[in-house]
């Protein structure tokens, strides 16, 4: 039986998918083991968001390589699909594929027929099968019309495009078969799910509510011009899906807003924000932000800082700018000093912490329900609320994959939440 491993980085599609392609070789006969173990296959799904991303890629190639030099080394996902020559030239990766041909790979490696094609066109679903967590992640929508000036992934994983609703519910009892708990709803640009199907994440939303197979949804990121007052009500009245929201902001300043090409301004965002904690005052609320974007004078970063500050938001995700070749903003002027770029991401960080803090205390006495995780660590467990709080108590293994009442006691230092158990 041979041995193969996965290294995921990126977003939460990347991981869906990696399930996915990993269930495949589990079916032929293939052992998955850690990525820190000895393998004879080490599959490194990549990133491209960033040049971190790019260079952590590298590294765990490099690492791979070390623990075993005879070792197959297939190099897939966005990076693999826009720097194919770049990686070539490493010399490492002896098989390099992109998005359309990754969920090939099982048959690249039996047959050694590789063939490098171009973005596939067509929705290619995804699933992850909750074997470590009791969530899933389930991929209902793939690729992005919106070109941002900062962003390669349109070029990474091609136009946008969508499951059809009728697919997803079939997704929905299989995953329910398998006792998922909870079904994280993800993609490239969900909020634009089903358009040129002539759907939309409404009505999904309302099929998926009816049919009453999953106990709770999560939508990951939606992009704020699609996020309506229809939808926030939506989540508001629904008892399965989860309060919780995450809005990529990325500048607080309209001028940066504009150069980045982003399709709302900042005046429409905070009135995103207040309607959302209006309808659910306890909802969690993240939002991206890019620090140093060619452009981001002090006053219009002091125009972020200040936004940010005043606005209800639960966590930041800070991302420092990074220049992707190819994107309109790599060839802007007014680039950003390293120094100056780390400053402002280590001073939003800060914020983030604390604002973090605030939510949680916030919730402190609540009654909530939490969906305990197949997660063992110092005889703890962990798991997470509607509107994602991080929960911890004393290991049971009976309680693992399943809803109890809790109500919040103590904030822990480390922004996890002890409780009490309120179950007969």
């Amino acid at each position: 039986m041979k041995s193969i491993a996965f290294y995921t980085l990126g977003c939460k599609l990347n991981f869906a998918e990696t399930s996915t392609i990993a269930e495949k070789f589990r079916n032929a006969g293939y052992k998955i083991v850690d990525f820190e173990s000895i393998a004879d296959i080490y599959v490194i799904h990549t990133c491209s968001v960033t040049s971190m991303a790019e260079k952590k890629s590298r590294q765990a190639m490099r690492q791979a390589k070390r623990r075993n030099n005879k070792a197959l080394i297939p190099f897939i996902g966005c990076y693999a699909e826009l720097r194919y020559d770049e990686i070539k030239k490493l010399n490492i990766a002896n098989i390099i594929i992109g998005n359309k041909d990754k969920y090939e790979l099982l048959n690249f490696i039996t047959n050694n027929n590789i063939t490098i094609n171009k973005v596939n066109e067509e929705f290619v679903p995804a699933m992850s099968l909750g074997r470590e967590r009791t969530r899933s992640f389930l991929k209902i929508q793939d690729g992005c019309d919106y070109f941002c000036a900062y962003c390669t992934v349109p070029y990474a994983r091609g136009p946008s495009r969508s499951m059809k609703i009728v697919d997803i519910k079939n997704m929905f009892s299989l995953l329910a078969d398998k006792g998922i708990k909870e079904v994280v709803l993800t993609g490239v640009n969900v909020g634009d799910f089903g358009r040129k199907n002539g759907e939309n994440l409404k009505q999904l939303l309302y099929e998926l509510e009816n049919i009453k197979k999953i106990e709770r949804i999560r939508i990951s990121s939606i992009e704020p011009d699609l996020l309506d007052t229809e939808l926030i009500k939506l989540i508001a009245d629904s008892e399965i899906i989860a309060p919780h929201f995450h809005l990529p902001l990325q500048s607080g300043s309209d001028v940066v807003l504009k150069l980045m090409g982003r399709r709302y301004n900042i005046n429409s965002f905070i009135e995103k924000v207040e309607l959302i904690k209006k309808t659910i005052p306890t909802a969690f609320i993240a939002a991206d932000v890019i620090t140093g974007f060619p452009g981001e004078t002090d006053l219009e970063y002091e125009k972020t800082k200040k936004i940010i500050e005043l606005l209800p938001l639960s966590e930041l995700h800070v991302f420092t700018y990074s220049e992707r070749p190819g994107t309109k903003a790599a060839t802007m002027n007014n680039k950003i000093s390293e120094s100056v770029k780390k400053k402002r991401t280590d001073e939003l960080l800060y914020i983030s912490k604390n604002k973090k803090k605030v939510f949680y205390l916030s919730n402190k006495g609540s009654i909530q329900k939490v969906l305990w995780e197949n997660n063992n660590y110092k005889q703890f467990m962990s798991g997470y609320t509607a509107n994602y709080l991080k929960i911890i108590a004393k290991y049971d293994i009976n309680k693992i994959n399943s809803f109890e009442t809790i109500k919040l006691t103590e904030l822990n230092k480390d922004l996890t939440f002890s409780c009490i158990s309120l179950q007969e």
